[in-house]
């Protein structure tokens, strides 16, 4: 029987996630800051933002430099339990 890998994506490499948030002064500094905790490399100035079409809601996108499955599965937890965030993909 074959086994199969715990992941399909080969480390390190860039891994883009989404973050939703209610508009905020400090929404997307307070992401930059967080998702610099998990990856030091992470560039600000590459930190894409989409407000909603009413303005309500902000979308970011950070790509940050993945290196394990750990790494992210903690960032992911990092910005889930986030109070400014609604949504993480």
């Amino acid at each position: 029987m074959a086994t199969t890998p715990d992941t399909l994506i080969a480390y390190p490499c860039d891994f883009p996630i989404k973050i939703m948030g209610a508009m905020h002064d400090q929404f997307a500094q307070s992401i930059v800051e967080l998702v610099i905790q998990h990856d030091p490399s992470f560039d600000a100035a590459k930190l894409e933002m989409r407000p909603s079409s009413k303005g309500s809601y902000l979308g970011l996108t950070v790509t940050v430099r993945a290196t394990s499955r750990a790494q992210l599965d903690d960032l992911y937890r990092a910005l889930s339990s986030h109070p400014m965030v609604k949504v993480v993909l």
